[in-house]
Parts: C-alpha cells; structure tokens; sequence
C-alpha cells in the first residue's frame, strides 16, 4: 500500500499516535482508537477531528457502515518510518554516516561488538539478495 503523496505534512505527536493505533489494528472505529490512546486523552469530538484531517490530508480512508466510519491506512507505516528516517538523516545529519554511527555508539551505547555482529548480518543479508 503505497501512498499517493510520499510529501505529507508532518504529523502531530497526538496524529501519529492515531496513525500508530490503526496502523496496528489494520482498521478502527473511532471509539476504538480512543480505547488506544494514552492519557489525557481528548473529548470523542477532537479526536474525530483529527481522524477526520487525517483523511482530508490522505492518510486514512474510511469504510461507512451505517453512520459509523471504519478508518484504514492509505501509507504504509513502513513508508512512513523511512520518510521519517530519510529527514533525520539527511536534514539533522547531514546525509553523514559517519554523524549516524557516532550517535549510535555515543547516545545508544552500541559497542563494537554489537557493530560487528550487525555487519555480519548485512553481509549475510546482502549475499542472500544477490
């Protein structure tokens, strides 16, 4: 499921929540989302204001039962993840892999071990793929 416009507008915290939830159930009900959502959470009517800019802006569809909407990705969370990642590494990194390791080694405390075994893996995983 690709989405149709890989340039969306940035999500809010409280957007991407939303987006996190239904991209785990695989589709929800309003009232459904609300049970996910981490507190304080917002009146029914915010949250279906966010679900609702969320459709206008191309992030969700909805199949209609009744009067109720059953809401379901048109992004893939994979296509997402890796937009975010792209901006990070490239606007806060600036494309440098080197900047990418050194925070790994220093913020995340990743050892050379862990490195070394991880190289490994994508070597592994890279033959396999040819």
């Amino acid at each position: 499921m690709k989405s149709k416009n890989s340039n969306k507008s940035k999500l809010t915290h409280r957007e991407e929540e939303i987006m996190q939830i239904i991209w785990k159930l695989g589709s929800a009900f309003p009232k459904e989302i609300m049970e996910y959502l981490t507190e304080p959470i917002p009146p029914y009517n915010t949250i279906l204001s966010m679900i609702r800019k969320l459709e206008a802006n191309g992030w969700l569809a909805f199949k209609k039962f009744g009067k109720s909407h059953q809401y379901y990705p048109l992004v893939d969370k994979k296509d997402y993840s890796q937009s975010l990642f792209s901006k990070l590494y490239n606007e806060y990194l600036g494309g440098s892999k080197e900047m990418l390791m050194s925070y790994f080694m220093k913020e995340e405390n990743v050892d050379i071990a862990e490195l070394e075994q991880l190289v490994k893996e994508l070597k592994k995983a890279q033959k396999n793929n040819q």
